[in-house]
C-alpha cells in the first residue's frame, strides 16, 4: 500500500529534525569559486606579460650586442627585409675591374668574328708620329711606298708569305699567286687616303676601290658619299714585324683589316700573337 503522508512543510523544519545553516550568507560557495578563478586568470595573464617583457628585453640586448642579428629574430608572424649580402652585388670598383680589360675605342661598338678564339687586347697599336707620309710606321722602305702619291703595290701577308691580296669575285681574298690574271687581281695603286690624306686608299686595275662593308673587304665603285670614302680609308699602324704595317680603319678606331680562313675583314684589336701575325702585311712591290 503506498505511503501517503504528506511531505514536511518547508516552514516548520523543526517538525522533521531539519536545521538551516545560518552560519554563512546564501551563494558563498558559488561566490568562492568565481573569486579564485578571477585571481587565476590574474595570475596566469600577468606572469604571461613577465615572461613576453624579458623576451623583448633579451632580443633588444642581442641587437645591442651584435648589430648584424637580421630583423627576423623579433618573433614570429612579423615581415622582415634581411640585410643585403656584402658578396651579392659588385661594387664599383669590382665593375670598373672587370670592364677594365677594354680599352679599346672599339670595346663600345659592335663585335665582329672574334676569329681563333683570342681574347681582346687592352691596347691597340697607337698612331705613328708621323702620319704624313705613306709608310712612315713601318720605317722600311720596301713597304712604305713613299717614293711617290700613288704606287702600284701587291699586300703580301706575314704569316703566309706566299699569299697576297687578291680581288676574287667582289670580295678580297688571300690566295697564292699561281698566273698572270692571280697577280693583276693581287696589284693596287696605293693612293691618298679618300678620307684622310695621311692614311691610305687602294685602288684596282678597274678602277674601283677597296671598302669595308658588314667588316668584309670587297672592291666597289666609288659612289662619292662620305661614307664610301671613310670605309675606304685605312691607316697604317706600327706592326711588331719588321718591314710590315697594320691598317686601321678611318671610321672604326680600333679595328684592323685581318686575314680569317683567308678572307680579308675588319676585326677588333686583340692582344694575341695570331692576331697580330693574321693582320700585319708588307707592301711590296706590284706582282703585275
Amino acid at each position: 500500500m503506498p505511503d501517503s503522508s504528506p511531505p514536511p512543510s518547508p516552514n516548520s523544519p523543526w517538525e522533521n529534525g531539519w536545521t538551516p545553516d545560518t552560519s554563512r550568507a546564501p551563494g558563498t560557495r558559488r561566490l568562492y569559486l568565481a573569486g579564485a578563478l578571477a585571481v587565476t586568470t590574474i595570475v596566469v595573464c600577468v606572469t604571461a606579460i613577465v615572461v613576453t617583457d624579458k623576451q623583448t628585453d633579451d632580443t633588444s640586448r642581442t641587437k645591442k650586442a651584435d648589430p648584424t642579428a637580421t630583423a627576423g629574430a623579433d618573433g614570429p608572424g612579423l615581415l622582415s627585409y634581411a640585410s643585403p649580402s656584402k658578396q651579392g652585388t659588385p661594387t664599383p670598383d669590382e665593375h670598373t675591374s672587370n670592364s677594365g680589360s677594354a680599352k679599346t675605342p672599339s670595346a663600345t661598338r659592335s663585335t665582329a668574328a672574334a676569329g681563333h678564339g683570342s681574347t681582346p687586347s687592352a691596347k691597340a697599336p697607337s698612331p705613328s708620329k708621323s702620319t704624313s707620309s705613306h709608310g712612315s710606321s713601318s720605317g722600311s722602305s720596301g713597304s712604305s711606298g713613299s717614293s711617290s702619291s700613288t704606287a702600284w703595290k701587291s699586300v703580301r701577308s706575314v704569316n703566309y708569305p706566299d699569299r697576297y691580296w687578291q680581288v676574287s669575285g667582289d670580295f678580297v681574298k688571300l690566295n697564292p699567286v699561281s698566273s698572270a690574271a692571280a697577280r693583276s687581281a693581287a696589284t693596287f695603286k696605293v693612293v691618298k687616303g679618300l678620307a684622310n690624306s695621311s692614311c691610305y686608299s687602294f685602288t684596282t686595275a678597274n678602277g674601283s676601290y677597296l671598302r669595308h662593308r658588314n667588316f668584309i673587304l670587297r672592291a666597289e665603285r666609288n659612289d662619292g658619299s662620305p661614307l664610301f670614302k671613310q670605309d675606304a680609308t685605312f691607316c697604317p699602324r706600327p706592326s711588331p714585324y719588321s718591314g710590315a704595317v697594320m691598317l686601321e680603319s678611318v671610321n672604326y678606331p680600333g679595328r684592323f683589316l685581318r686575314h680569317q680562313n683567308f678572307q680579308l675583314r675588319l676585326d677588333r684589336y686583340q692582344d694575341s700573337t695570331l692576331y697580330r701575325s693574321d693582320s700585319s702585311f708588307r707592301l711590296v712591290a706590284g706582282l703585275n
